[in-house]
């Protein structure tokens, strides 16, 4: 294991005593749920087995995992974490995850468990980067409200007029869907625009059908994608209710570029994560060769079809090659470590004095949307709603928690900012295991039971 203990404060935070409380999102990247994750099984065996199939292709065989990897400097007053990890790890077979915690706007713990990378029996430090995946969606709002402070943008716009986009929606001919007009910035935030993949599919993920379509190489870039979804109708009218889009935020990427004229991800680090202290975040890429210094390796069950024109078609471990990560930017596709992750949360503690955005501005990132994505039909608030960017549960009292989690073959993660002002942070190179199809939703309960067993909070 690998620890960080204490660092420097983000920010002040006044706290209430934290109880009892847990929340999941079942989909990561696909859906948000109202049914929370408490419970599951554990071992008390000392070793876990991952068999090849949870593999890259590195490692073929069986591989056997010894959880407690290195040795790290104890603190009794988080050996919760430790044992509550422990039998996680045993339970799942998972490779390897990190942990960080902030009490008071800073980071209190943080924490490397197993292996970054089997083969080569590199450990899991607190610093290790992984894939995010749909934990991108509330930087992406953070970059797009931040935009709207500095009066370059309305939470109002419609979303393709901004982008200028009438060559290609004359091109769609008779195909296009005028509806697509009527979408707004804030519609693409809350998942409200009018697309269900439930109903038809998810454009971020027709990377050969969309190149084949424009006659480029696969796969499809961003531009490739929402050219050819001018030709595809609505599932309903923008505005009616939520239904999780990727392809939406897809183009909140493109709304940051056209307004900002930065590419999407330099504006990110310039005015989001700079003002943070935040400089390791980065694009990740799909293919093991771009794998970045200190990212960790990515292991899940079969292998899938190449989406990429030099071996179109081939056999590749799911999470190298299967779909195009760096198509899915703005809504999927950066790298972080949990202290990153832990920074950005605890941003948010204290509103009046946050490095990146006004009170108003968070207020307004939570607020509930109106109609069916808000409420039920008879017209009761729904106790968990996804707000801009974010999803949230309503609990006892009016306190709210706030979160987002994320998946892909090969990583799961979940970032939790919790009523009582204190954050958490899971980052996984697995998305299943063998009692499990999302180990980021398995891993919910435990991050809230670890926490409240926790009786010594460093002091400030």
């Amino acid at each position: 294991m690998s620890t960080i203990l204490q660092s420097r404060p983000v920010r002040e935070l006044k706290t209430e005593l934290p109880e009892q409380d847990c929340f999941t999102d079942h989909g990561g990247v696909h859906t948000n749920s109202s049914h929370d994750s408490c419970g599951g099984l554990t071992q008390s065996r000392s070793q876990g087995v991952m068999f090849d199939r949870f593999c890259t292709g590195a490692v073929v065989g069986i591989v056997v995992l010894l959880f407690a990897v290195a040795p790290a400097r104890a603190d009794e007053k988080f050996a919760s974490y430790d044992r509550l990890m422990s039998e996680f790890m045993k339970e799942h077979q998972v490779p390897g995850a990190s942990i960080a915690v902030t009490n008071r706007g800073r980071v209190v713990f943080a924490r490397g468990y197993g292996y970054s990378d089997v083969s080569a029996k590199e450990v899991v430090k607190p610093t290790s980067l992984f894939r995010i995946a749909s934990i991108s969606k509330p930087i992406t709002a953070v970059a797009i409200l931040h935009l709207i402070e500095q009066k370059k943008l309305n939470l109002d716009g419609k979303a393709f007029a901004i982008l200028d986009s009438e060559d290609d929606i004359k091109a769609a001919g008779d195909k296009f869907d005028p509806r697509l007009r009527e979408i707004t910035i804030r519609h693409l935030l809350e998942h409200r625009g009018g697309w269900d993949r439930d109903q038809s599919f998810d454009a971020m993920f027709q990377s050969v059908r969309f190149a084949k379509q424009a006659g480029v190489a696969a796969p499809a870039d961003q531009a490739a994608i929402i050219k050819a979804m001018f030709s595809q109708m609505l599932d309903f009218d923008p505005g009616e209710r939520y239904a999780y889009s990727n392809f939406g935020y897809c183009l909140l990427g493109r709304v940051i570029e056209k307004v900002s004229g930065q590419e999407y991800s330099e504006y990110v680090k310039k005015s989001v994560l700079a003002p943070l202290g935040i400089s390791t975040m980065r694009i990740g890429a799909t293919r093991l060769l771009g794998r970045a210094e200190n990212e960790v390796r990515y292991y899940h069950p079969g292998t899938g079809k190449s989406v990429f024109q030099a071996d179109l078609d081939q056999e590749t471990p799911h999470p190298y090659g299967a779909w195009n990560l760096e198509a899915m930017d703005s809504h999927g596709a950066w790298i972080a470590s949990a202290v990153d992750l832990a920074k950005f949360a605890a941003a948010f503690d204290d509103p009046d004095n946050c490095p990146i955005l006004s009170r108003e501005s968070i207020e307004l990132m939570h607020r509930r949307p109106p109609g069916l994505a808000g409420h039920e039909k008879d017209g009761a608030k729904k106790d968990v709603f996804y707000s801009l960017g974010w999803s949230n549960r309503v609990l006892s009292g009016g306190r709210i928690n706030h979160w987002h989690t994320g998946s892909l073959p090969g990583t799961a993660a979940i970032l939790i900012r919790r009523h009582d002002g204190r954050n958490f942070v899971a980052l996984l190179n697995a998305r299943v295991s063998p009692s499990s199809d999302h180990l980021g939703r398995a891993i919910d309960s435990l991050l809230h039971k670890a926490a409240n067993e926790v009786t010594d909070w460093p002091a400030e």
